[in-house]
């Protein structure tokens, strides 16, 4: 991840410490962001309740540096089948 992100990560860490955070710039401003999740945090979780706790996580982020985010998360397993095809 690009290290000026990191301020991300860290933030999604305080709410999920066994986070994977990726981090793309999506239009080279630096304030649209598609940020992808890995955690077994979300277990149980409807996909709407996953991203409510990120932007949960996220809002005082969302009123000043970031202008908008595209979300993907997945639980550990999940994302192990995605990588396994």
């Amino acid at each position: 991840m690009n290290n000026e992100f990191q301020f991300v990560e860290d933030i999604i860490k305080t709410g999920l410490p066994d986070a994977q955070v990726l981090v793309e710039d999506m239009t080279g401003t630096r304030d649209h962001l598609a940020i992808t999740v890995i955690s077994d945090g979300f277990k149980g979780k409807m996909l709407f309740e996953q991203h409510q706790l990120l932007m949960s996580l996220l809002k005082e982020e969302l009123q000043s540096r970031i202008h908008a985010v595209k979300l993907q998360t997945y639980t550990k397993e999940k994302y192990q089948q995605l990588q396994e095809g």
